[in-house]
């Protein structure tokens, strides 16, 4: 085990293999230069270990494996491939609180969020190894009677797997699973703040026998010229990327010159509504799930919070409520409920929007300042209420435990607030009329809606946005097509 933690954690990793090199070929090895970086506990600012830095020799050797690897791995039986994705299902649960409690210690999040996390990453595993084998393609007459039509699936090709620091196991799994379960070959570069957990479940995947080369693995301090490396080698095929959506257009101008198949699911501002016939309290807790959860550090999480006149103040007290006994502490510490952001620099940002919603006239009813000592990325769990439509915090992603209030009378103002926003990602509606709820679900603007509910991430459903929250899809049948071309065949017999 080469993480350097302290001793009383160490007994419950003992399990967990956590490998801190490239996986190239089937192979841990360090980079070409020998660089390292290292990861940091966002509790203590204490380093966990130190991990490989790939440059750009190290991305080409990464394809050169992926290239090698690609026609065996295509050809392998969709049975054979959904078994071995149903072993390492097995094994994330079989390891689940080691793997919950590495999450906690490289992203902060509470245990209780790691171990949901972890629950969630594994269940990618299982639904697209069922879901591979149940995959047909068509056969069918043409209109005009003159020939068959013969429809297929096959492979994109080499992947490319772009993963951010927030959930470090589940935006893996939920791309390396869908890849591998379509026969794609991929190389996957983990966020530089959260390396651990993503090799932590490369090396599950090689113990559950996978073949060397089909999943390559880069952490680099270096993203911009090894990921324009192997975006620009003919061989790959396709880009699938979470993260924000400023690095997201960057992407796509690059994948853009080689016309490579692109998912990309980016930035979120998420609204949270909460109508007149809402059951105020249910509304309170799907708030407490779709704020803060990960403290606020998710594209999903309810960024904006618009509630009716008549139950805006009810609504506020509860959220205060809940949001003043939530315990904020190290994330591994089992009685935490809301652990450090994942740096200062993050603490920074969260708290520069609050100041200028402040600013700008809105009251702190809760929280509204940064802790001003002591180790660790913390914020505050937060509440703002009198919001002016110009506070910046209504129109950028917080990423923090902040919630912003808005009140507001009728339906047609709070739609036009609701849709005012270049994003299109996630949002949620609480009313007590189910018609209601549908009909104004189809007026929002986004890719996914919750009503009546603060989680909408399931593996089995189609996870996207709108607008510039992204392209494609993730989970469902819609996320395994992804990774395929579909061929089509004109014959006659």
């Amino acid at each position: 085990m080469s993480l350097r933690m302290h001793e009383s954690v160490r007994p419950v990793l003992d399990r967990l293999d956590v490998p801190t090199d490239l996986l190239v070929a089937g192979a841990w090895r360090g980079g070409h230069d020998g660089g390292r970086i290292d990861v940091r506990d966002p509790a203590t600012g204490e380093v966990l270990a130190s991990v490989a830095d790939a440059g750009v020799p190290d991305a080409q050797d990464a394809v050169d494996a992926a290239a090698a690897a690609a026609a065996g791995w295509a050809a392998t039986a969709p049975r054979a491939r959904a078994e071995l994705l149903l072993r390492v299902h097995t094994l994330m649960h079989e390891r689940s609180e080691e793997l919950a409690l590495l999450i906690s210690l490289e992203n902060g999040k509470s245990l209780a969020d790691a171990r949901s996390e972890v629950a969630y990453a594994a269940e990618f595993f299982r639904w697209y190894g069922e879901e591979v084998v149940r995959l047909r393609g068509q056969v069918g007459l043409s209109p005009g009677g003159g020939n068959r039509l013969v429809v297929t699936h096959r492979p994109v090709g080499i992947s490319v797997l772009i993963t951010p620091w927030n959930f470090p196991a589940a935006m893996a799994t939920r791309k390396i699973a869908p890849a591998l379960a379509a026969g794609c070959t991929a190389i996957l570069k983990p966020a530089t703040e959260t390396p651990l957990t993503a090799l932590a479940v490369a090396a599950l995947l090689q113990e559950a026998g996978l073949p060397d080369g089909v999943l390559n693995v880069l952490t680099t301090r270096r993203p911009g010229p090894v990921i324009e490396a192997v975006l620009t080698d003919p061989r790959t095929r396709m880009l699938s990327f979470t993260g924000s959506t400023e690095i997201g257009r960057r992407l796509l101008r690059t994948a853009a010159d080689q016309v490579l198949k692109c998912g990309m699911e980016l930035g979120g501002n998420a609204p949270f509504v909460v109508l007149a016939d809402a059951d105020v309290d249910a509304a309170v807790e799907g708030a407490m799930v779709a704020k803060m959860r990960n403290g606020g550090q998710a594209c999903t999480a309810a960024n904006r919070f618009f509630v009716q006149a008549p139950v805006h103040d009810t609504f506020v007290e509860g959220l205060v409520a809940r949001m003043a006994d939530v315990r904020v502490g190290p994330g591994s510490d089992e009685r935490t409920q809301c652990g450090p952001l994942i740096n200062d620099d993050a603490v920074r940002k969260v708290d520069e929007l609050v100041q200028d919603a402040l600013a700008r006239g809105a009251r702190a009813v809760l929280g509204g300042a940064r802790p001003e000592d002591g180790p660790g990325s913390y914020y505050p769990p937060t509440v703002l209420v009198d919001v002016p439509a110009d506070a910046r915090l209504l129109h950028e992603e917080i990423f923090g435990p902040v919630a912003p209030v808005v009140r507001f009378e009728r339906e047609e103002e709070m739609l036009t607030m609701v849709n005012d926003t270049e994003y299109g990602l996630v949002s949620y509606l609480y009313t007590g009329e189910l018609g209601r709820g549908l009909r104004l679900a189809e007026s929002i603007d986004s890719g996914m809606v919750g009503l009546n509910r603060g989680l909408v991430s399931d593996p089995a459903a189609p996870f996207g946005g709108t607008k510039q929250s992204g392209l494609g899809r993730e989970g469902s049948t819609e996320g395994l097509l992804e990774f395929m071309e579909t061929q089509y065949v004109a014959t006659s017999w």
